[in-house]
């Protein structure tokens, strides 16, 4: 670690105020590199800003990780923006990378058919045709595009045949099978009804040109759930599902089963507008129980500017919780799941100080030492500049925690030296992947940068053992989407659920992970599928492996 990147770590502890926080900040070997470059990683995100500031220029930078050749490695997707008043063959197009099978990518010169030239936001990554590989779903200012792969990772645009070119502005996006019919429907988040016309002026410190917030325009959008036909084609049932019953300034996407009632059900993140909890009633039917489960709002009540969020069972107790990112000087909100409603537990988890430093966007929770508790990585970047005169004025360090259990509870504790990598690395970080794309064993990221390249963050802490699962469809085709998989590790029971998408923008590896610590084996292997039917496939040893629905002993 450099000085310079060490008085800096050591300040921001010492910023946090509490002889506590400096402990867990004390000094760290590096948990990432940074090997992009290196790695084939050629891409640099454009925004189109040239001197007025325009709103879809600060929101962009969408990436996916998904095994899009069939060849059993994560292959990469970036998604470029370009400008927001240029025609869209003037836009550069998104990039397609493949893994060679290490961790070192090639480029695929016309991008597979997968270039498309919108002004990118996100992407989701799921099978929506059940033929065996991973399709492609692109989220726009403007309209979006639903890209089919035919299995060697050569897409073709079938945005209209499919009917789900919704002209919104498109953020956050899923893929996942609502009715349980075995065909992966589509919900896609909508930020703010918004064209270049009805921009405004807005102003930081002494006068310097900025980006207004959402609420300055007052327009917030409707999302769009889409059915699948599965013949290809989705029927758009956004009245009918009763998705019309609330809107909000849409950014983060996440979909779980949070009431354990076997059917999934979608947390959206709202900026400055309340968040919505769509509980699923099946017959594709949702109530939006927000208010009524506690995660509408903070502990205080505000509705606070909700961008990336992540879901998962951080405290082991057999249900799902959420944390939602905010913007700077607001706390991350930790939702913890007690069953039938969420609890603010925020300040219990350690992340109300150290939180609130920087503007996140895209967040991880996933175990990168191994160790079997769940970590925490933010993606950050500002909206509101601070620096005008030195360069990149919104751009800010990304930030690591530790997951560890203190006093017998959950905690998130910062790691030193910043964002876990030995030089400091600050950009206007957007979107966040991730999973393991040189098959060692380790979680590594990928983190989008506005007007930069990416960063792709290699692991290099791996301490202890894993255990990885494919979780798919009894004929072996696609991955199970919010199906849970249930283990006991060294006399801890956890839970890991297919999610795909969630985080900013993103779409990561579906593959389950479960960090062993010392333990080389798991046990009493059961899978949850969406529908509420479990399954047990008793116990596995360390390395990667296949669960694969109907294999298992069924349970009631």
């Amino acid at each position: 670690m450099t000085r310079t990147g060490r008085r800096r770590g050591f300040a921001r502890c010492f910023a946090a105020g509490s002889a506590l926080a400096l402990t867990a900040c004390s000094a760290d070997a590096p948990w990432f590199s940074e090997e992009a470059k290196e790695r084939g990683i050629d891409f640099e995100h454009r925004s189109g800003f040239d001197g007025r500031p325009m709103l879809p220029e600060m929101m962009g930078g969408g990436v996916a990780l998904a095994d899009l050749d069939g060849d059993a490695d994560l292959d990469l997707y970036l998604v470029q923006s370009g400008r927001v008043d240029a025609p869209v063959t003037e836009n550069p197009p998104n990039r397609l990378y493949l893994n060679r099978g290490d961790g070192r990518f090639d480029p695929v010169p016309d991008n597979g058919g997968a270039g498309d030239r919108g002004y990118g936001m996100g992407v989701a990554a799921g099978d929506y045709d059940n033929d065996g590989d991973v399709d492609l779903y692109v989220t726009n200012y403007g309209p979006n595009a639903l890209l089919r792969n035919d299995g060697t990772a050569r897409f073709t645009d079938v945005t209209a045949a499919a009917g789900v070119g919704d002209s919104s502005w498109g953020t956050a996006a899923a893929f996942l099978d609502l009715d349980v019919d075995g065909h992966l429907d589509l919900m896609v988040v909508n930020y703010l009804h918004w064209t270049p016309s009805i921009e405004r002026d807005c102003y930081e410190r002494a006068f310097f040109p900025t980006y207004c917030g959402p609420t300055v325009y007052d327009a917030p959008a409707m999302d769009r759930l889409y059915r699948n036909n599965g013949d290809g084609t989705f029927r758009d049932i956004t009245l009918d599902a009763g998705l019309n019953a609330a809107f909000g300034n849409g950014l983060g996407l996440v979909g779980a089963d949070f009431d354990n009632d076997g059917l999934t059900d979608l947390f959206v993140a709202n900026d400055t507008t309340t968040n919505q909890l769509w509980l699923n009633r099946g017959g594709l039917r949702f109530d939006n129980e927000a208010l009524l489960w506690g995660a509408a709002m903070d502990d205080h009540g505000i509705a606070k500017a909700g961008m990336g969020v992540a879901a998962a069972d951080v405290d082991d107790d057999g249900d799902t919780d959420l944390l939602v990112v905010n913007l700077e000087r607001q706390t991350d909100s930790f939702f913890r799941n007690e069953g039938a409603y969420f609890v603010d537990a925020t300040h219990l988890v350690g992340l109300d100080v150290a939180s609130r430093r920087y503007t996140r966007f895209g967040v991880v929770l996933a175990d990168f030492d191994n160790d079997g508790r769940l970590d925490l990585f933010h993606a950050n970047g500002n909206v509101q500049i601070s620096s005008p005169s030195e360069g990149d004025g919104y751009a800010q360090p990304n930030a690591l925690f530790r997951g560890v259990i203190e006093d017998g509870s959950v905690r998130f504790r910062e790691v030193a030296p910043e964002g876990g990598v030995d030089a400091p690395l600050v950009h206007t970080s957007r979107g966040l992947a991730v999973g393991d794309v040189n098959g060692d064993g380790g979680l590594d990221l990928v983190v989008t940068n506005r007007d930069a390249a990416p960063y792709l963050l290699m692991n290099r802490v791996r301490r202890g053992n894993h255990v990885v699962f494919r979780v798919e469809s009894s004929d072996g085709r696609r991955d199970m989407h919010a199906a849970t998989a249930r283990a006991t590790v060294g006399g801890l029971r956890m839970s890991r659920e297919v999610q795909p998408s969630a985080s900013y923008l993103a779409a990561s590896d579906p593959r389950v992970h479960f960090g062993l610590g010392e333990s080389v084996v798991v046990r009493d292997v059961v899978v949850r599928w969406p529908g509420g039917h479990a399954e047990a496939f008793g116990d596995f040893p360390a390395g990667v492996h296949t669960l694969r629905q109907g294999e298992g002993r069924g349970r009631p």
